[in-house]
Parts: C-alpha cells; sequence; structure tokens
C-alpha cells in the first residue's frame, strides 16, 4: 500500500551550471554513466513514456513511467514503477519523482524527492539508492568538467 507522505530525500551540489547539469538529466549517454548502467528511452516531452533498462543486483529489470512536468534547467518530474517492486502494475504503485535544479553561484543545487514510499525502511532505501546516483552524477560531470 503506498503511503504519498513517506518521501524519500536527496540533494547534492555539483561544480557546474545549471544547463550542464539539465543536460547531464536529460542525455541517454551520460546517464548511463551515473545511473548504475541504465539507458533510458523517452522523447523528454511532457506526457511522453519513459522505460529503464537495465541490471541491478544481478538482475535484468525494465522500469517504466510517464513524463507528467519538465521546465529545461529547472524541474523534471516523472512517475515510476519498478515491476522488481513485486507490486502489481496500477497507478497506486507509481512513485512520483521530482528532481530541481537551482543555481548556486559558480554550483547547481540538485533536490530530488520520491514519494509513494510504503513503509520508513522503503523510504530510507529509496533515499539511500538516490543519494547514490547524485553523488555518482556529480562525479561524473565533475571529472569531465
Amino acid at each position: 500500500m503506498e503511503n504519498k507522505n513517506l518521501i524519500a530525500k536527496a540533494e547534492v551540489r555539483i561544480e557546474a551550471g545549471v544547463q550542464e547539469v539539465w543536460r547531464a538529466l536529460t542525455d541517454p549517454a551520460t546517464i548511463q554513466q551515473y545511473m548504475f548502467g541504465t539507458t533510458v528511452e523517452t522523447d523528454w516531452q511532457e506526457g511522453s513514456a519513459i522505460v529503464w533498462r537495465g541490471e541491478w543486483k544481478g538482475k535484468p529489470y525494465e522500469d517504466k513511467g510517464k513524463i507528467t512536468a519538465l521546465q529545461p534547467g529547472k524541474q523534471l518530474q516523472y512517475t515510476h514503477f519498478s515491476g522488481a517492486s513485486g507490486m502489481e502494475d496500477s497507478p497506486e504503485n507509481y512513485h512520483t519523482v521530482t528532481i530541481r535544479l537551482a543555481a548556486d553561484g559558480e554550483q547547481t543545487r540538485v533536490t530530488l524527492e520520491q514519494d509513494g514510499n510504503a513503509t520508513e525502511q522503503g523510504r530510507e532505501e529509496s533515499a539511500k539508492n538516490w543519494q547514490m546516483m547524485l553523488d555518482s552524477m556529480k562525479r561524473v560531470l565533475e571529472k569531465g568538467g
């Protein structure tokens, strides 16, 4: 059972401009570098489907969702469903992920929130996984400089 109030949060500051960070969020080749080798497919339009394929902990997966808000350089929001969750593919089992970018001097502050975590433990695990992804994005962008 979902709980929209159990929100996983992650945040990072990246030594890169907002447009560079936005490109990293929406460029499949860059996403693959920091998102655990995931292949993403979408046309980056509001209302469009988005699919992530890859391998997690030795098992192949295909996650899916829909882009619900897109403001280039500011915000990317999408729904997300993972078949690996073991739950039924129905609307109440989708998370909403919201990623916001904000310029902070020479850095970009990236904040991420994911709702729909069923338990506090699930919220903590999601927050940890998202933080790992954001930290990986930071490494990719700052080494690429």
